[in-house]
C-alpha cells in the first residue's frame, strides 16, 4: 500500500488535548502575544500611532518615531537584527519560536483547536464523525450542523484577526468605524479568506511546506541546540511487561519503560512519532513531553520524552559559546550599535533641495545670476513641534540674496516652496559653486549641500 504522503492523499491530524507544564507556558505566551496584537493598534505615543505602517503615505510610525523612505537604513538594520536574532536563538534553543511564539501555532492552539473540541468533541469523537458520510439521517445531519458551526467559528476568528492585522496598516479607529478606504476592506477580506483556509484545511502543512524557517533550520542547529528527544535507552524495547510489573508490585525493569500508549503521537499537532528520532516537522511545542509525563508520573518516573541536546544524549555537556553563537552575538552587537548611533544622529525633520525643473541658472537684466530651487521640508517630529522653520545659505558671496517663503509645518506634514539664490552682477564666482542650505527649527537643524551654477568665470573667487 502506498504511503499517504507518497500517494498524494491528505492524512488528517487529530491532535488530542493535553494538559501539563509546557501547555501552561503555551497559554501564558499566547495570552501575552494576543494582548500585544489586539492592544497595540489602539495606542499612541507623541501624538502618533504606537506602531503603524502607512503605505500610501510611505511612513512607518514606531514608538513615537516616524520613518520615511529616506530612513530605509533603519528598516534594513531592524530586519537584519531580527534575522540574526532568530539564527542566534535557534542555535541555542532550536525551534522554540515555532512551538511557542509563531502566530500560526498560537492561533491554532488558542482559537482553532479549542473551538473544534467544544463543537465536535474529543479526538476519538472527531475521528469517528469524519468517517461518516454526509447523509440526511440523524448522524449525517449531526455532522453537517457541527461542521457548519465550527467553520462559522473559524470564519469569525479569521475576520477578527484580519481586521486586527489590517489595523496596523489602515489605522484601528478608521478601519473599525467604517471610515477606511475600499482597498483596506478588500485586503482585509482577502487576508480573512486566507486565514480561514489555513484554519479549516491547511494547518500543519503551512509549517511543513510553506514556512521557509522550517526548511533551513537544519543549517541553523547543531549538536548543542535544544531539541525534543525520546530516551530510547530507557524506553526500548517497548513492552507491556513494564505496566504489568507495576501492577504486581514487582521491581520495575531498567529498560522497556515505554508502554506503547502512543499518547505522544495522539497529541502531536504535526502528526509525527517522536520515538522515531528527530524529524524536520517537529516544532518543539512540548505537547509530547506533557503527554509522556502524564503516563510516566503514574510510575513515579521521569518522562521518556524531554528537552535535551544531541551532545547531552552522547554524554557531553552542551556549549553555549561556540563559533556560530559567538559570530551571531558579534553581528547582533554590531547591528545594535549601528542602529543606536544612527538613531542618535537622526533629525526630527527632513530637507531636500532640488533644482527647479528646466532651470539651470538665469541671468537677469542687471547682470545678476539667479538659481531657483525647490525646497521640500518634511516634519517628522512628535505632536506639538511645528516650527517656524528658518533658512540661510552659506558658501555664497556676502551680498547674495536669499528669497524664500516662511515655513510653518505641522507634524507628519510636508511643504515645498521655491528657494531663490541670487548673486548681483559684477561678482566673480566660479561656474559651479558648492553651497550649503541650512534649515533651522527650535528643536533641530538640518544642512543640505547643493551647487550654485553661473555663466561666470571658472576662476575661484578670491
Amino acid at each position: 500500500m502506498n504511503r499517504p504522503e507518497i500517494a498524494g492523499v491528505r492524512q488528517w491530524i487529530y491532535a488530542a488535548r493535553i494538559k501539563g507544564k509546557y501547555q501552561s507556558i503555551h497559554r501564558a505566551s499566547g495570552l501575552l502575544l494576543h494582548a500585544i496584537l489586539f492592544i497595540t493598534p489602539w495606542l499612541s505615543l507623541g501624538g502618533h500611532p504606537m506602531l503603524r505602517l502607512d503605505l500610501p503615505g510611505r511612513r512607518l510610525y514606531a514608538f513615537g518615531q516616524i520613518f520615511t523612505p529616506s530612513d530605509t537604513i533603519f528598516l534594513v538594520l531592524i530586519g537584519l537584527f531580527l534575522a540574526f536574532s532568530l539564527f542566534f536563538f535557534t542555535a541555542l534553543y532550536g525551534r522554540l519560536w515555532c512551538g511557542y511564539l509563531c502566530p500560526q501555532t498560537v492561533f491554532l492552539e488558542e482559537w482553532i483547536r479549542r473551538i473544534e473540541e467544544r463543537i465536535e468533541g474529543d479526538r476519538a469523537s472527531r475521528m469517528a464523525r469524519d468517517r461518516l458520510p454526509y447523509t440526511l439521517d440523524a448522524k449525517g445531519l449531526d455532522k453537517v450542523w457541527r461542521k457548519g458551526l465550527k467553520w462559522t467559528g473559524f470564519a469569525a476568528v479569521a475576520g477578527l484577526l484580519s481586521m486586527t492585522v489590517m489595523s496596523y496598516f489602515s489605522g484601528a479607529t478608521a478601519l473599525w468605524t467604517g471610515q477606511a478606504d475600499e482597498v483596506s476592506y478588500a485586503l482585509t477580506g482577502a487576508l480573512g479568506a486566507l486565514l480561514f483556509a489555513d484554519f479549516a484545511w491547511f494547518r500543519e502543512q503551512f509549517c511543513n511546506y510553506l514556512c521557509p524557517y522550517a526548511r533551513f533550520q537544519g543549517a541553523l542547529t547543531d549538536e548543542e541546540s535544544l531539541v525534543i528527544a525520546y530516551d530510547a535507552r530507557r524506553g526500548e524495547p517497548r513492552r507491556s511487561l513494564f505496566r504489568a510489573a507495576k501492577a504486581k508490585g514487582e521491581p520495575l525493569p531498567q529498560e522497556g519503560a515505554c508502554v506503547s500508549c502512543d499518547k505522544c503521537v495522539a497529541v502531536c499537532p504535526q502528526g509525527i512519532d517522536i520515538r522515531n528520532g528527530f524529524q524536520l516537522e517537529c516544532i518543539t511545542c512540548g505537547r509530547c513531553i506533557d503527554a509522556c509525563s502524564s503516563v510516566m508520573s503514574k510510575f513515579n518516573l521521569e518522562p521518556l520524552v524531554h528537552y535535551t541536546t544531541i551532545a547531552e544524549t552522547e554524554g557531553r555537556s552542551p556549549k553555549v559559546f561556540r563559533p556560530r553563537t559567538v559570530a551571531y552575538s558579534a553581528l547582533l552587537l554590531g547591528i545594535a550599535t549601528a542602529f543606536v548611533a544612527l538613531l542618535a544622529n537622526r533629525h526630527e525633520f527632513e530637507v531636500a533641495v532640488n533644482r527647479a525643473p528646466g532651470s539651470l541658472y538665469t541671468i537677469d537684466n542687471d547682470g545678476g545670476v539667479r538659481n531657483t530651487y525647490l525646497l521640500r521640508v518634511t516634519n517628522n517630529s512628535p505632536e506639538g513641534l511645528t516650527g517656524p522653520f528658518e533658512l540661510h545659505v552659506t558658501g555664497m558671496p556676502a551680498d547674495a540674496e536669499i528669497i524664500s517663503a516662511p515655513l510653518t509645518i505641522e507634524p507628519s506634514q510636508q511643504a515645498t516652496v521655491p528657494l531663490i539664490v541670487r548673486v548681483p552682477g559684477g561678482e566673480a564666482i566660479p561656474r559651479a559653486l558648492p553651497i550649503t542650505v541650512h534649515v533651522e527649527a527650535p528643536f533641530d537643524r538640518v544642512s543640505v549641500h547643493t551647487t550654485f551654477m553661473s555663466g561666470g568665470s571658472v576662476t575661484p573667487e578670491s
